[in-house]
Formats: structure tokens, sequence, C-alpha cells
């Protein structure tokens, strides 16, 4: 069977499979996040997606529209392996025409997330938007299989909250699914080890803190990425709900602390995006929410999720 049919019955199959997860994740609680106190400069992303006075919105990125604007995906389809730029566009759908004016937020118009279904490929990226709209950004996709884009914004439209719509990438390629890693409370990156001290519990904020330390050794100088000390996307497993949710106010390591509700039980996937020594690192966890907090004599999970 050559690539393009291996791929075609891949997504047959996928289709079918996360239709029905679809659906179990839009019959939860949408997964939303307890505001963590950013910086001033941080704009609207302490805020959980949904109203001004904090209430639970839809679950981030499982639609392609909202609030009338759509994610248009002008690159379906990459090859695993090949750098190549994925292009897409944000239209206002009132109009048609596409969006060329945003909010600045952590220093950027708009992030760009790439996530695997099952979880064992995320990108964090930057794309570049040229002046009729259209954004674009270079990627290499190691694997193959179908993917998840989001892209996280605020329109300067007056009135306009943060969105984060969701489109379907697929990468052709010879597909070999991946388990999804157990829960673990040490994760271990380009050097770096992380240590997480806490969990989600279902339907109950409770605080996640993220301890980074290199060669035994504390990191107390974190240097600040995007006008923070850390990010953290949380996706769920199987209908992949993103949260995105920054820091509460700290100094520059070894710790950054956060806040978070998990909807319901169920498994979280925890990326981490920190900066130090000039370069941003990811550092992964499986959650478990609502069980146990995972112990520390587990191996540490040291899966590649480049930046």
């Amino acid at each position: 069977m050559n690539n393009g049919l291996k791929i075609t019955a891949y997504a047959a199959a996928l289709a079918a499979t996360f239709g029905v997860a679809y659906g179990v994740g839009n019959g939860v609680d949408p997964l939303v996040a307890a505001e963590a106190r950013p910086a001033p400069e941080h704009g609207g992303h302490g805020k959980q997606q949904g109203d001004a006075a904090g209430a639970a919105g839809p679950a981030g990125g499982l639609g392609g529209s909202d609030a009338g604007y759509t994610l248009e995906l002008q690159t379906p389809e990459v090859g695993a392996g090949a750098r190549t730029g994925i292009r897409f566009a944000v239209v206002e759908d009132a109009t048609g025409r596409k969006v060329t004016a945003y909010q600045r937020e952590h220093g950027k118009e708009l992030h760009f997330i790439l996530a695997s279904r099952d979880l064992g490929t995320y990108r964090h990226l930057h794309p570049v938007r040229a002046a009729d709209g259209t954004w674009s950004v270079p990627v290499d996709l190691p694997a193959a299989g179908d993917y998840r884009a989001f892209a996280d914004f605020t329109p300067a439209a007056e009135g306009a909250r943060n969105l984060i719509l969701g489109a379907d990438l697929a990468v052709s390629g010879d597909y070999r699914p991946k388990a999804l890693p157990a829960a673990r409370a040490t994760a271990v990156t380009d050097g770096y080890r992380v240590d997480l001290d806490g969990g989600l519990k279902a339907g109950r904020e409770s605080d996640l803190k993220l301890t980074v330390s290199r060669n035994g050794r504390p990191v107390t100088d974190l240097q600040p990425y995007l006008g923070a000390y850390g990010h953290l996307v949380a996706l769920r497993s199987g209908d992949l709900a993103y949260l995105h949710v920054h820091p509460a106010e700290g100094g520059p390591g070894p710790a950054v602390s956060f806040a978070a509700t998990a909807p319901s039980g169920g498994t979280y996937r925890l990326f981490l995006d920190f900066r130090h020594g000039g370069k941003v690192h990811t550092a992964a966890f499986t959650v478990e929410a609502g069980k146990p907090d995972a112990g520390r004599t587990q191996s540490p999970d040291s899966g590649e999720h480049e930046h």
C-alpha cells in the first residue's frame, strides 16, 4: 500500500474514532483554567475563554468558527519529515475578508499550536502575517498522522475577546501510532529536569508547580519568554480540547506556578515552555485528572516535544 493510500485509510478510521471522542468531549463540561494573575503586559490570556466575569466558555479549539471568525487552513496536508510551509488565515464571517488587525498579547499578534492526535508531537509556533492577512510558518513534523492546528488570538475589533480556533491537518507518510506516555511527575528535556508538584482535580481548582533543574542544581535564572517565565498549554486526550494558561507572578525560577481546573476525570497532556540559555525548551507531562498525583519514584517522561 502506498503512502497516499495509507494516510487515506488512516484518516478515514481516525475520523470515525474521533467523531465519537468529539461527541464525548461535548458531553462534559468545557476545559477551563483558573485565572492566574498575569503581569500587566500579558494581555487577556490570564482569563479563561468566555465572558468577562470569568465564567467558563466553550472548550477552546474544538471548532473552527467562533464569535464571527473562522480559521481557514490553506495547507491542509503536509509530508512527514519534510520542512514545509503552512499557510492559513482568520476570516471575518460577515464580510469574508481576512483579518489584518490583532491585539498584541505576550508580544505576538497570534500564537499557533500544532499537536498530533496521539499527543506525541507538539509545536508552539509564531507565524508571520502578510499585509493581506495570510499567515505563514515553516514546520517540520516528524511523524505521519492526524494533527490539530490551533490559532490563539484576539482581533483588534472593539469588544473582541480572545479566541482559540482549531482545524485538522493531515501529515502523510507511514503512520505508526504511539501510546500516550504514562502519568509521571518528572520530565527530562534537553538536559533539563522538570518536576511537577500537584495535579488536576475534576471540577475543582488545583495548583500546579513546575520546578526546573539542570545537572542536579535548581535553575534560578529562567529568562522571560513572551513576557512570562513559563507558558503552559494543556490538551485533553481524545477531543484535544485546548487550554492556554500562564503562571502567577513570581521570580525567575526555579519554580513556575499555575492554577487550573479540569472539567472532568480523564487524561490530559501538559506542555510547559520555558526559556534558559537563550533557547526555549518544552517539558511534557501526562496527568490523570481525578486520580492521585503521580509519584516521583516513576521514571521520567523524556519524550521529544520540540518547540
